[in-house]
């Protein structure tokens, strides 16, 4: 299996998409002003977009979708997304716990943004790929 790891671009443009297709238009999302007022560095991902980009890495390694049988992730530090046209970078990379057993290979899993992890407790069981 190969578990090269990937990298995720996030500008403010796909928080806008995100947000459209969430529902979610908290303005700590799209506005800097509301954002460093509640005491955020500035316009943060939304915390389920970053869980999106993490569980397509995860299908990537997997090979399909239905391959994923469990996925959880604990949010620890906000990705910050900067109002410009590179915004920023979410790097993933798995490594296998333990020995594949009953068809099944747990993975534990990183996040890391500008050098500093995003996520905590990130697992994900999947399908053993043939």
């Amino acid at each position: 299996m190969d578990l090269s790891p990937r990298t995720f671009r996030i500008t403010r443009a796909d928080l806008v998409r995100y947000a459209g297709a969430s529902g979610d238009f908290n303005p700590i999302h799209w506005s800097d002003r509301f954002a460093t007022k509640v005491g955020l560095p500035g316009v943060i991902a939304h915390g389920m977009f970053t869980m999106a980009l993490v569980g397509r890495a995860v299908t990537d390694w997997a090979g399909s979708p239905d391959a994923v049988v469990e996925y959880g992730v604990r949010f620890t530090r906000p990705v910050v997304v900067p109002d410009d046209d590179e915004g920023t970078e979410i790097e993933v990379s798995a490594t296998v716990r333990g020995e594949p057993e009953d068809g099944l290979t747990r993975l534990d899993l990183t996040a890391t943004c500008q050098g500093e992890k995003v996520l905590a407790q990130a697992r994900a069981v999947i399908r053993t790929p043939a």
